[in-house]
């Protein structure tokens, strides 16, 4: 019997150790995930980094983008099979036009806040946003040549 409680002891605190140190690897990943945007990646966003980099909507109502290129938000869910499939295609945007534009992805099961901001109740939702005016939506999931059109149009209003 004090075998099996030693054992169970054990087991629980190497779980919380790793579950720890796991927590402890976080701020590096924002510093991953910082370096991603300048090799034309796409980049996970948090409510912080929302708040942050694209609008501050805790002190304003009015949209006032913060950006510094057009950006173009992913909101996805792993489970999703149609955000899986556009998964791809928004790394190849990402690289292709990386001196233009700022993609980034955001988890809805893991930013509820976010996927509530933009009204996410079907996924996947992309968020279009220009340097200057009002962001556009569009939902479900496309072809690369339909996502370039809006890119180009919409964000870069190149023709």
């Amino acid at each position: 019997m004090k075998k099996t409680i030693t054992m169970a002891a054990l087991l629980f605190s190497s779980v919380l150790t790793f579950a720890c140190t796991d927590r402890a690897k976080q701020p590096e990943q924002t510093k991953t995930e910082v370096t991603a945007q300048k090799e034309g990646s796409v980049i996970v966003m948090t409510k912080e980094m929302f708040i942050k980099e694209v609008f501050d909507y805790e002190k304003s109502s009015d949209w006032k983008y913060k950006g510094t290129k057009p950006a173009i938000i992913d909101l996805y869910a792993d489970w999703c099979g149609p955000c899986r499939m556009t998964a791809p295609i928004m790394k190849d945007l990402a690289k292709e036009y990386a001196d233009k534009i700022v993609i980034y992805k955001v988890n809805v099961d893991k930013e509820k806040e976010l996927a509530g901001l933009f009204n996410a109740t079907s996924i996947p939702l992309f968020v279009f946003i220009p340097m200057n005016g009002t962001p556009q939506f569009f939902r479900g999931a496309a072809d690369k040549a339909t996502y370039k059109k809006v890119i180009d149009d919409f964000l870069l209003k190149t023709e």
